[in-house]
């Protein structure tokens, strides 16, 4: 029987009163919708003989309608009841079951009493957000007929939806659902820019009208961070759990990652009120102007640097405290806690070489606390440099990005390379529009080898170069075992391996990524030809460029003491040296103490003679002695660089633009899981330990 209106009347009438609010009425009608499913259990257990005509399927429609019948679902604003009416419609409409879902019409055809509504697509504002008034700002009108697109909802449906853009009549500033447009200037010359709405419910993923809920980018993002998923695997998990068309396409989860993480990003850096682009841009456009307003080539981590836990921030220690703990200090200056057993240990104190850089103190000296003085805290940050690379320039010495990222080797300004040899620095032309070296029957030769050289590998390959290597140690009675190296010939003169062409694109050398010493990241760079001291002191001073008052306390970096040979012989009076003391971490620490005088004296990662109290705390065994250890993880950033390890394969083959991007999201994912595992462990900063910081006893 199909339902109509006095049907629905009829059961108002008999089975509700005046005093339940609409809201009450429709949450009783939804749980007797939802549990027709049990209602036939009941009925076909009936079917057999001698069964109870209350089965248990019923006595829990029973329960789950009186609950419904409370009034605690009842809404909150509406006046309570003078008595309570819930039991008695309860028990009234439990008696008559069959008939309410005859009369509703549900039934195993059909059990969807309320429709599902249109979806519509429109922007949240009320008001144009440029245009002002003394009194009410301008309503928005209706821009254009409505369209009809396909949307991706919350439940990984197509369905038919309806989109509406508004307009202001004042201003002519459009309003759609996820961005705004607007003219920033009053000619009619100026191009129109585009605002994104930042808390967007809904997002276009392309020009042709396909739009997806938000809900579908959060799956996209639990995907990132939890599977490593790139563009292409989310389209394809998509396409095979929705099983519909139309199929969702690499470039459409491209663009709902930018779009969902450039709000994201944004709203971390605190731009979202300000940040513009192109009206309608593209995925590239849009993730080229957040990576440039939020940092190019590296940048900070969005809060980072007011984090703070138990596993970073310490409080300020002093040699006394060491000695009133009971700790035996070592009068060693290269002696290291925790450190294996290692000869150079107990070797006499060393002596300072002559060629030290003039602009290190003879010794480290001891800390001692000036009376009435603040104890205040210590934080430690580590550093490390990770090769995940992606392709530049053919050029060594240049950093641009390729024109062509697909099969290019240049960048816009050494596009003209193209035409010319090769080989540097032959210069020739081209001997056909196909080559990539002139003429010259050597430089046609190398080339081929080269070719031969660094074409798909095979296993019998493998197994050949494994073999003329091993001879080869053999003959000059070396041990290193087989490495990867390019056996090509010698070129006028000049050995293989050295000599320079554009055969191929470039790539930088590492990612250089800095964090606390708990795992939270606080930025990142780039480092493109080598890993050298000044490019990783260009990133630190970029990072902490506008928060020169967070400096860390302590710095583990690997090369820690070529960093600090570098700063005090360039600049004696940098606050990396003043502010920050650089130590090798306690991994590197161990191949570095026995060759480097100032690694082992002033990188130590944990003096034993206590000249660097914060890097030392005492524990307690079970048998009540006391042993000293390390204060601080000075490992994290490998931590960090192992978790990066998932997303190398994607990140080696993107342009510098969505390098950048994708970078700066990980960054913040990670930091995120970070704080979220530092709440649950309830490692957050107490405010007992901000009233030790400021205590001057």
């Amino acid at each position: 029987m199909i339902p109509s209106l006095g049907h629905g009347l009829a059961v108002l009438q008999l089975y509700f009163v005046a005093q339940f609010s609409l809201q009450r009425v429709f949450y009783i009608l939804s749980v007797l919708i939802a549990t027709y499913p049990l209602f036939k259990l009941h009925l076909n257990q009936l079917r057999e003989p001698r069964q109870p005509r209350e089965t248990a399927w019923l006595r829990s429609i029973h329960t789950m309608v009186y609950r419904a019948f409370g009034a605690e679902n009842e809404h909150p604003d509406y006046p309570p009841e003078a008595e309570s009416l819930g039991p008695d419609l309860a028990r009234k409409f439990c008696r008559d079951l069959e008939q309410l879902y005859h009369l509703l019409g549900i039934n195993n055809n059909s059990t969807q009493l309320f429709p599902e509504p249109h979806t519509i697509l429109c922007t949240p504002r009320l008001d144009c957000l440029f245009c002002t008034n003394n009194g009410h700002p301008p309503t928005l009108r209706r821009h254009r007929d409505p369209q009809k697109i396909d949307l991706l909802d919350e439940n990984f449906r197509w369905t038919k939806a309806i989109l509406f853009v508004a307009y202001c009549a004042r201003c002519q500033a459009e309003y759609y659902p996820d961005r705004i447009t607007y003219r920033p200037g009053s000619g009619a010359t100026h191009s129109r820019l585009q605002r994104l709405e930042c808390n967007a419910a809904f997002l276009r993923v392309s020009k042709h009208g396909i739009w997806m809920d938000r809900r579908i980018a959060l799956a996209q993002e639990n995907m990132v961070l939890h599977l490593h998923s790139g563009w292409s695997s989310f389209a394809e998990w998509l396409n095979a759990t929705i099983g519909a068309e139309p199929h969702v396409t690499t470039r459409q989860s491209q663009r709902l990652y930018f779009e969902h993480f450039a709000r994201r990003l944004l709203i971390a850096h605190g731009l979202e009120h300000t940040f513009t682009v192109a009206a309608h841009s593209d995925a590239r456009t849009l993730a080229e102007s957040v990576r440039n307003a939020i940092g190019r080539d590296g940048g900070i981590v969005a809060g980072s640097m007011d984090h703070g836990c138990i596993r970073c921030t310490h409080l300020k220690r002093y040699a006394s405290d060491l000695i009133a703990e009971g700790i035996v200090l070592d009068a060693n200056q290269a002696g290291v806690i925790d450190a294996p057993a290692d000869p150079v240990q107990s070797e006499n104190p060393p002596t300072i070489p002559s060629d030290m850089p003039s602009g290190l103190p003879s010794l480290p000296e001891q800390q001692v606390r000036q009376p009435g003085t603040a104890r205040g805290y210590t934080r430690l940050a580590t550093m490390d440099g990770k090769n995940i690379p992606h392709r530049k320039c053919a050029v060594s010495t240049c950093t641009g990005p390729l024109v062509n990222y697909k099969n290019g080797r240049f960048c816009k300004d050494h596009l003209g390379m193209h035409n010319i040899c090769g080989i540097i620095p032959c210069g020739r032309p081209l001997h056909s529009d196909e080559a990539v070296t002139c003429a010259l029957e050597s430089h046609r030769e190398w080339h081929q080898k080269y070719l031969n050289r660094f074409s798909r590998l095979s296993f019998p390959g493998v197994q050949r170069v494994i073999r003329r290597q091993t001879q080869q140690q053999d003959e000059t009675g070396t041990s290193s075992g087989p490495t990867l190296q390019a056996d090509l010939p010698a070129l006028d003169g000049v050995a293989g391996k050295d000599v320079i062409h554009t055969f191929r694109a470039g790539s930088t050398y590492c990612l250089q990524t800095v964090q606390w010493s708990c795992g939270c990241p606080i930025g990142w760079g780039k480092c493109y030809r080598s890993e050298s001291s000044p490019q990783v002191l260009g990133i630190l001073n970029r990072i902490w460029e506008n928060f020169p008052e967070s400096r860390p306390s302590f710095l583990a970096y690997d090369d820690a003491c070529n960093l600090l040979r570098h700063i005090v012989t360039q600049d004696p009076n940098s606050p990396w040296f003043n502010v920050t003391k650089l130590i090798v971490d306690a991994w590197h620490y161990i191949g570095h103490q026995a060759s480097d005088i100032l690694c082992r004296i002033w990188c130590n990662p944990a003096p034993a003679n206590g000249s660097q109290p914060d890097l030392i705390i005492v524990q307690v065994d079970e048998n009540g002695r006391t042993h000293k250890t390390r204060a601080f993880n000075t490992e994290t950033a490998e931590q960090l660089n192992s978790w990066l390890t998932s997303y190398e394969a994607q990140l080696r083959q993107m342009s510098n633009v969505n390098y950048d991007f994708v970078v700066h999201v990980l960054m913040l994912l990670y930091k995120e899981l970070v704080e979220k595992r530092m709440a649950k462990k309830n490692e957050a900063l107490s405010d007992e330990f901000w009233q030790q910081v400021d205590s001057t006893d």
